[in-house]
């Protein structure tokens, strides 16, 4: 049974992986040719004290003089330049206008669209969304999910097979010996022993933010209270001793020179104060009781995503969270998202993904070289390899079949497009054995009795 669902799945499955391994290449490459396509924008020749927050973001207004600021992430190394990010009309796509200027000489360096939390530029977001979704919306992320959703099934049966087998003397290592089939399979077998756990990572990492799956792991997260726990972006009123002079929260603070109230420049201050460092970005308050919120951008090693939230009246604390303070749970999904987009580690982290992706476009090749050999070749025609035999599940015993259909009715519940697509399996392979020519060829029963005289035990192929 495992050869066979490893065999069927790996067939019908096996091009949407390939096709996620060679967008995931180019996706773990994407955060390194980002720096390339846009340093004229991202970097920036000059060196020396930087001119004020507030100067600069007025650099940047005159580019922008119209659009509502929305925030701001200063400058963290010497030669890169500073983002101001307005509203263009596109929060609701996660899209917003960045404008590059030159902390130091205030020059603005160019204009782009910015996108997530990560600020992604133009060339990150496309291969992204080639990544997750071939550019087609929301149904293109069934084919991300039905990749990530088979992704361990197949990587554990294979494990499974490549380990029970009879005749694998060099589990780790290729060999050398043997036909075309057996060292290809020699080299499917120990390769994917060896890339096992990052296929694994790849799996469970892309699931959590799946079109399907995701939304059924984010409901457990919260049932659980393993969410990730978010800074407070609102003034509470009971704790604001500034509300009689703003009209009881009815009315915004006063705009200073670079933003409401104590302005972007004294709220990065403030953060600074809490231990906030490195890389920030420092968002503006909304509505008439919104506060400053100064997070940390640094998702490398050791994480740094802590937050504060700062009263805009006077500059007082609202809230402040800790990457520390997060649920075990909401740590790992955070690092695990980190070492899926290549962050974690950086460049080690984008190698070790770009040579994972590579090892998976040579897995589906070598399973697809191995059931191209295994075609009949005594007619000359073009056919394709055998599947292995159907009806194993009858010399199954009982209460481990109905465990392990109990088992993939809960797994596929969990995981919905799994579920489906092996549903869809089972139903086409079991009307496939119910066409002439099939049962006796593919089914586990015992094979027709053969008589002297039959049409295959003559001529000159039965010799």
């Amino acid at each position: 049974m495992l050869v066979r669902l490893h065999f069927c799945a790996g067939v019908f499955v096996a091009p949407f992986i390939l096709v996620a391994a060679v967008s995931g290449l180019l996706y773990a490459l994407s955060p390194s040719l980002e720096q390339l396509v846009h340093h004229d924008q991202l970097h920036t020749e000059s060196r020396g004290e930087p001119l004020r927050l507030a100067d600069q973001i007025a650099a940047a207004r005159t580019t922008e003089p119209d659009l509502p600021l929305l925030a701001v992430r200063p400058a963290a190394e010497t030669g890169t330049a500073t983002r101001v990010l307005f509203d263009g009309g596109q929060i609701e796509e996660s899209r917003r206008e960045a404008v590059f200027v030159d902390p130091v000489t205030g020059a603005v360096s160019g204009e782009l669209p910015v996108y997530g939390s990560s600020g992604a530029l133009p060339l990150r977001t496309w291969v992204e969304q080639l990544h997750s979704g071939l550019h087609l919306g929301e149904p293109g992320r069934i084919y991300s999910e039905l990749a990530a959703s088979w992704l361990w099934v197949i990587g554990l049966a294979g494990l499974a097979l490549w380990w029970t087998g009879p005749r694998r003397a060099r589990r780790l290592r290729p060999s050398r010996v043997g036909g075309r089939r057996s060292r290809t399979l020699s080299w499917h077998g120990a390769v994917g022993t060896w890339a096992l756990l990052g296929m694994l990572m790849l799996s469970a990492t892309g699931l959590t933010w799946s079109r399907f799956a995701g939304a059924n792991v984010t409901d457990l997260r919260e049932a659980l209270g393993w969410t990730t726990p978010a800074v407070a972006a609102d003034v509470p009123p009971n704790a604001d001793p500034h509300a009689a002079h703003r009209g009881g929260g009815a009315t915004e603070p006063p705009q200073t020179s670079d933003g409401p109230g104590i302005g972007y420049e004294s709220a990065a201050d403030v953060g600074a104060d809490q231990g906030l460092a490195g890389p920030v970005e420092i968002t503006g308050p909304v509505g008439a009781t919104g506060a400053y919120v100064v997070q940390e951008l640094d998702r490398s090693w050791p994480t740094r995503t802590d937050a504060v939230s700062v009263d805009p009246a006077d500059g007082t604390v609202v809230d402040v969270v800790r990457f520390a303070d997060f649920p075990l749970a909401a740590q790992l999904a955070r690092w695990g998202i980190d070492v899926h987009t290549g962050l974690l580690f950086g460049r080690y982290n984008q190698v070790t993904l770009a040579l994972l992706a590579l090892v998976l476009v040579a897995m589906v090749v070598w399973g697809y070289r191995m059931w191209w050999v295994r075609r009949p070749t005594l007619d000359h025609r073009l056919r394709l390899g055998r599947p292995p035999r159907r009806g194993a599940w009858r010399r199954v015993r009982p209460m481990t079949l109905v465990g392990g259909i109990a088992l993939a009715v809960a797994v596929g519940w969990i995981l919905p497009v799994l579920g489906a697509s092996l549903l869809l399996f089972v139903l086409v392979d079991s009307l496939v054995g119910l066409l002439p020519g099939r049962r006796s060829v593919q089914t586990g029963g015992p094979p027709a009795k053969l008589r002297l005289g039959d049409p295959q035990l003559t001529g000159p192929r039965a010799r």
